[in-house]
C-alpha cells in the first residue's frame, strides 16, 4: 500500500497526544513502531482494529491502543478501525455474534427483528463467544488481505521500476510512434 496515501488519512502524532482518552498511554506513544507504516505494522493495527470493533462493550478504543502499545503496531490505523462498530452497526455486528455464540451453545436463538440492544446486552455469554468469534475471523481475514494487497502493491512498483531501468539501459528498444504508424 502506499505510505502517502495511508498517511493522508491518518490523524498526526500531535492529535494522538491531545486525546483524551489515550491519556493514560500518553508516556507510551514514543515508540516509533507505533507511527511507522510498513506492511507489518499496518497489517498488524488492521487486525487488531478489527478484532476490537467486535468487541461488545464501552471504550474499544483502550484495547486497540494498549494492544497496539504492546504489540507495536501502528497506532492511528488500530484505534481508526475500531470506529467501525458504531450506533448505526451495533445490532447487526452484535447480532451476528449473539446468533453465532447461541448457535455454538445449542441455545434457541430469537429471530432478528426481536433483537434490540438492551436485550442483547441481558445476552452476555452467547454474545461474548459469538463477538470473539467473529472478531477473530475478521481481524484474521483483513491481516491478511492487507498483507496481501501489500505484497501486490510492492510487486508492481518493483516491475514498473525493473521496466523503467530496462528502457535507460536500451532505450533503442523504444517504438517510436508516428503518423505512418497509426
Amino acid at each position: 500500500m502506499p505510505r502517502k496515501y495511508i498517511k493522508r488519512y491518518l490523524p498526526d502524532r500531535k492529535s494522538f497526544h491531545e486525546t483524551s482518552q489515550l491519556r493514560p498511554f500518553k508516556r507510551f506513544l514514543h515508540h516509533p513502531c507505533l507511527w511507522h507504516l510498513n506492511r507489518r505494522t499496518v497489517s498488524g493495527a488492521v487486525a487488531i482494529g478489527l478484532f476490537c470493533a467486535y468487541l461488545p462493550m464501552p471504550m474499544e478504543m483502550l484495547v486497540a491502543a494498549a494492544l497496539s502499545i504492546i504489540l507495536k503496531v501502528n497506532l492511528p490505523i488500530s484505534v481508526s478501525l475500531v470506529w467501525i462498530s458504531n450506533p448505526v452497526t451495533w445490532v447487526p455486528m452484535y447480532g451476528a455474534g449473539y446468533l453465532l455464540g447461541a448457535k455454538i451453545l445449542g441455545m434457541e436463538a430469537v429471530k432478528f427483528d426481536d433483537m434490540t440492544m438492551t436485550w442483547l446486552m441481558s445476552q452476555v455469554v452467547p454474545l461474548w463467544l459469538g463477538s470473539l468469534i467473529l472478531g477473530s475471523l475478521a481481524a484474521l481475514a483483513g491481516y491478511l488481505i492487507t498483507r496481501g494487497l501489500w505484497r501486490l502493491y510492492a510487486i508492481q512498483h518493483w516491475q514498473k521500476r525493473r521496466n523503467r531501468k530496462e528502457m535507460l539501459r536500451h532505450p533503442e528498444s523504444i517504438e517510436v510512434i508516428t503518423k505512418d504508424s497509426i
